[in-house]
C-alpha cells in the first residue's frame, strides 16, 4: 500500500485534519529538527489511538510515537510510516491524593496541577519537558524523585492496539528503562499516588528545582534535553566537560557551555550536525576515559538523500 491509500483509510475513523501526509517533523520535535513524516497522526480519544496503531500492525506499517517530541532526534530524511502524537490527549484529574493523567499530558503540567490541590510527591517533574507516557517509558527522574516512586497503574495498548492496565511491578520500571519500551507499549493514561503536604513547603521546593533547571540548564536554544544516560560512578556531562568538548559541534549543533550534558540547536543546525556532534562526544570520551556514553535520546528515521 502507498501512504496515499494509508491517507485514505485512516480518515474513514479520523478527521481530516488529524490526519496529514508528508508533515515536517521539526515542527513537532524539541530539537526544531527532524524530515518530514509519511503519515502524521494526532488522535483525540484513546479508541482513535487504538486504531491507529492496531491499523499499523495489521498492514505491517512502522509506527513511531513521537509523544511531545523531546529525548528524540528525527533524522533529516524524515520517517517512513506512521508518526502518531498523543498531543490531544491531555486530561488531568485528582481524586483524593490520586492523580489521574492521559499519556499525552505534560508531565510539568501535572506536576503543577497536583502542587495547586497541596499534594507532594510529584515536585521533581516541575522542569522535566517530556509528556506523561514518555516519562514512563523511560522512569524519568530528577532532583532525587521518579516516576516509579509515585506510580499506581498505567494503561497502555500493546502493538496490536489491545488495551491492557498494568500495575507498579508489572511496568518493571529501573534507571531509564520499563517494560513499556521492551515491548513497545503505548501509554494511554496512568494513575498516581501522593501525599496531602503543606503548601508552603511544596511551593518553595518548585520555585527551587524550577531555579536550579533555569539556571543550570541551556533552556535558550531548542535540544533533545540530556543526551547520555548516567554511567556507573560517574557523570556524562562532567567527562564531556572534563574532555574540553563544550561549544565544539558540527554545523548548527555545540556543547553546551552551560550544561556539557546538552547537545542544542544553536543555529538552524541539522540533524545530521546534532548526530556528528553526539558521535564525536562518544568517541572523545571514550579515547580519554574509557567510557561508552549510553544514549538517552533516541535517534530515528532516515537520512535525507
Amino acid at each position: 500500500m502507498t501512504k496515499e491509500q494509508w491517507l485514505v483509510d485512516l480518515r474513514v475513523f479520523l478527521a481530516d485534519d488529524h490526519v496529514k501526509m508528508d508533515e515536517p517533523l521539526h515542527l513537532h520535535t524539541l530539537t526544531k529538527m527532524g524530515g518530514p513524516a509519511d503519515i502524521f497522526v494526532a488522535p483525540t480519544t484513546e479508541d482513535e489511538t487504538a486504531f491507529t496503531v492496531k491499523y499499523a500492525y495489521t498492514n505491517n506499517i512502522p509506527l513511531l510515537l513521537l509523544g511531545n517530541g523531546s529525548n528524540m532526534v528525527v533524522r533529516d530524511g524524515g520517517f517512513r510510516g506512521i508518526v502518531l502524537t498523543l498531543k490531544s490527549l491531555q486530561t488531568i484529574h485528582i481524586e483524593g491524593t490520586k492523580v489521574y493523567a492521559q499519556g499525552g499530558a505534560n508531565i510539568k503540567q501535572v506536576s503543577k496541577t497536583a502542587a495547586a490541590k497541596q499534594l507532594t510527591g510529584f515536585e521533581f517533574a516541575c522542569g522535566i519537558p517530556g509528556s506523561i507516557g514518555g516519562a514512563m517509558a523511560m522512569n524519568a527522574g530528577a532532583y532525587g524523585g521518579e516516576i516509579k516512586d509515585i506510580i499506581v497503574q498505567a494503561t497502555v495498548l500493546s502493538k496490536e492496539g489491545e488495551k491492557r492496565v498494568l500495575s507498579k511491578d508489572d511496568l518493571g520500571l529501573g534507571y531509564r528503562k520499563s517494560i513499556i519500551t521492551k515491548e513497545g507499549f503505548y501509554v494511554l493514561s496512568a494513575e498516581f499516588e501522593l501525599e496531602v503536604g503543606k503548601q508552603t513547603v511544596i511551593d518553595a521546593k518548585m520555585s527551587e528545582l524550577t531555579y536550579q533547571r533555569e539556571t543550570k540548564q541551556p533552556l535558550e536554544f531548542p535540544s533533545a534535553g540530556s543526551v547520555f544516560k548516567r554511567p556507573p560512578g560517574n557523570f556524562a556531562g562532567k567527562l564531556i566537560q572534563d574532555s574540553g568538548l563544550q561549544g565544539r559541534g558540527f554545523g548548527g549543533a555545540e556543547v553546551s557551555t552551560k550544561h556539557a550534558g546538552f547537545i542544542v540547536n544553536k543555529d538552524n543546525a541539522s540533524a545530521n550536525d546534532y548526530i556528528q556532534t553526539i558521535e564525536m562526544v562518544k568517541t572523545t570520551v571514550m579515547e580519554k576515559f574509557g567510557i561508552d556514553l549510553e544514549l538517552e535520546v533516541k535517534i530515528v528515521g532516515e537520512d535525507r538523500t
